[in-house]
């Protein structure tokens, strides 16, 4: 397959390209170096393409407005409660920019760099690199990451890989807003995950270290089910929900269908965890794809990942990463 090339944008005096992968199915998916934002998404339905993620249309308004739309956050994705943490009894302060916390990174994570990117037609894939130096908001050691998009069909795979010179916490995470269906909401999708537990929060979405049955609460997705209660109300999203530990890595952990039944999305990944976000706070003032509006549930987020705030609790799972313990994380998406 072909990979098309062209320059989107310009941000702190780099070039931000777009790549185009495109499969034997039809599938295309664009992909712009800054974020390694994957911007557009188009699957063939009956009378045409859909595009399946939110994006918007001009280079310059993600800057200004994206709320890490279609982005790779980090180098620790979600909260850090109290933006800190201590490695071996030395404290590390990072600059917030969610109250007293820090989201995504800081103002300044990978989701808002320009990544070096190159096209690798024989696998149809793209690979993106970048260099984090010691410090960069807030976090020790120099990090080189990698990552690497490859189009199989209707199924998009994510190899994440980073090595470091000295012990950071480290957990990335894929931030594509979906909307499967043909209108502005998503409550009506179907969704269904495999999870029995998760991670309690406080009023700040800190977690509380505290581990929780799905069972009897809003957080039960193990049948499949819409985003609406009982009297037909919106349930708002923004958690994480804790994936079987033993599950065999060959099943999805999220099947969600359009409620026109034309597309359906599987989510299959190795990390212990996924964040529910369906667009409770957004409203983006900047025209998306085909001109369109994102306000609130016009898109959802599964965010397979790393516990939030796991660098304040040992019994969640470590996101330490070390010179012999690179890190590394896959995610595949199949939307077909």
């Amino acid at each position: 397959m072909t990979i098309s090339v062209s320059q989107f944008g310009e941000f702190n005096g780099k070039r931000v390209d777009q790549f185009t992968l495109s499969s034997d199915t039809g599938v295309e998916v664009d992909i712009i170096g800054y974020g390694v934002v994957v911007r557009d998404w188009r699957v063939p339905v009956a009378g045409g393409k859909r595009s399946v993620v939110l994006g918007l249309e001009n280079f310059a308004d993600y800057p200004a407005h994206s709320p890490h739309l279609g982005a790779l956050a980090g180098r620790v994705a979600n909260r850090i409660g109290g933006a800190s943490f201590s490695i071996d009894g030395k404290e590390y302060r990072l600059p917030p920019n969610e109250g007293a916390n820090q989201l995504h990174g800081g103002a300044e994570g990978l989701g808002m760099q320009v990544w070096a990117g190159e096209a690798d037609e024989a696998s149809n894939a793209l690979r993106f690199t970048h260099f984090s130096p010691d410090g960069a908001m807030g976090y020790p050691g120099n990090v080189t990451f990698t990552a690497v998009y490859t189009l199989t069909g209707n199924r998009l795979r994510l190899d994440l890989s980073a090595v470091t010179d000295r012990a950071t916490p480290i957990s990335v995470v894929q931030h594509q807003y979906f909307n499967l269906g043909a209108t502005d909401s998503v409550l009506d999708h179907s969704y269904q995950i495999n999870a029995s537990a998760f991670t309690q929060n406080d009023e700040n979405l800190i977690p509380t270290g505290a581990i929780l049955p799905v069972k009897g609460t809003k957080w039960d997705f193990q049948v499949p089910r819409t985003l609406f209660d009982a009297d037909g109300m919106p349930i708002t999203y923004d958690g994480n929900l804790v994936l079987y530990a033993g599950r065999d890595l060959n099943d999805p952990i999220a099947t969600v269908k359009a409620p026109d039944g034309a597309l359906t999305l599987k989510l299959w990944s190795d990390q212990p965890g996924v964040q529910l976000y369906n667009a409770v706070y957004t409203d983006i003032q900047a025209p998306g794809l085909n001109g369109r509006h994102y306000g609130q549930f016009s898109g959802f987020c599964l965010e397979d990942q790393a516990f939030p705030d796991a660098v304040h609790q040992p019994h969640f799972p470590s996101v330490l990463t070390t010179p012999e313990r690179p890190y590394s994380h896959w995610c595949e998406i199949e939307v077909a």
